[in-house]
């Protein structure tokens, strides 16, 4: 088919786009990450902040990680004055596998945990390309291990656990759910795929139109791919617990609530998801954001849709939980 340019920016995001020119530039290279991993992190709020006057109770805990590997930081929020075990949302944070911690990306989730009581564990795991799979996905699958197994001790449900991610991050929980089924483990009672990383093959239309142009890229994706897989990005031989694409069955998950930009590179690959989920007779919600760029809710939270995608978030996850 012959390629088209990208459907048009929201009025308002666009503003905001021309606003982030230079300090986000839409093409990452490998030689970038360094310098914006460290800007992101100067950029996070601080614990007091996150605790937001007296609003959570927060600590990080470190427990046990994969065989032969180090300690995991968990980072736990909860509700000040939160009674009885509550649903947990799990949190595998953005990045694109190669930036950020466990810090980073909590806005809606301690959002949700505010208006709905609910826990919030967010995880750190090992960075590509120092780490390429399968760190960060054994990390985050022993980080959840240890949740569903001692939820009680910090208020949670164990039997109520929501996997949540955004980029990277979003993946990351993609494939998690996938590795849960398979390896007989926990069983979340839902997902949030925030403008997911599913395809490493970074070969559809929208990967296409978005060259150079908006927040992560085309380049930007197979930097990131490239980083955590090697040489093996784009390849027959890759594991669907790196790229939640490449599963041959999407049978037996989790609710799902997928929501992506129309002019993100990672629409293509989140709408072809959910669209494989509801073939093999899954549920999932999807939402394709008019004019939305990658992330732009976390870039420009206060812009009209911004606010639309975090109340659909939060109504999607008030229903599962059904209160």
């Amino acid at each position: 088919m012959t390629l088209t340019s990208p459907p048009p920016f929201d009025s308002e995001l666009s503003a905001v786009l021309a606003g982030m020119a230079g300090a986000v530039p839409p093409a990452v290279t490998p030689e970038m990450v360094p310098a914006l991993h460290e800007a992101f992190l100067a950029g996070l709020p601080s614990d007091e902040q996150l605790a937001g006057e007296g609003a959570f109770e927060i600590h990080e805990r470190f427990v046990p990680g994969p065989q032969d590997a180090p300690d995991i930081a968990l980072f736990i929020a909860s509700p000040a004055g939160l009674v009885g075990q509550r649903p947990v949302v799990y949190h595998t944070h953005g990045g694109g596998m190669m930036i950020g911690n466990n810090r980073l990306g909590l806005g809606d989730p301690l959002e949700w945990a505010l208006e709905l009581g609910l826990i919030v564990v967010s995880v750190e795991y090992r960075l590509a390309p120092k780490h390429p799979f399968p760190a960060a996905m054994e990390d985050v699958y022993a980080g959840l291990l240890w949740t569903a197994e001692h939820a009680e001790e910090v208020g949670g449900d164990p039997h109520r656990i929501v996997l949540a991610g955004g980029s990277g991050g979003g993946g990351l929980a993609a494939a998690l759910a996938l590795v849960a089924r398979d390896h007989k483990g926990p069983r979340p009672i839902g997902q949030i795929l925030m403008g997911p990383m599913l395809d490493d093959r970074v070969d559809t239309v929208s990967a296409q139109q978005m060259a150079g142009i908006g927040v992560w890229d085309r380049t930007s994706n197979e930097t990131a791919w490239t980083a955590l897989l090697g040489e093996k990005r784009g390849s027959a031989d890759v594991s669907p617990y790196a790229a939640p694409a490449r599963a041959a069955d999407l049978s037996g998950l989790p609710p799902a609530l997928l929501d992506v930009g129309s002019v993100d590179t990672l629409r293509d690959e989140t709408v072809t998801y959910a669209t494989r989920i509801w073939q093999a007779g899954g549920q999932a919600e999807l939402h394709v954001w008019p004019g939305g760029f990658h992330g732009f809710d976390f870039y420009a939270p206060q812009a009209v849709l911004s606010q639309d995608v975090r109340a659909a978030r939060l109504h999607w996850l008030r229903r599962l939980l059904g209160e």
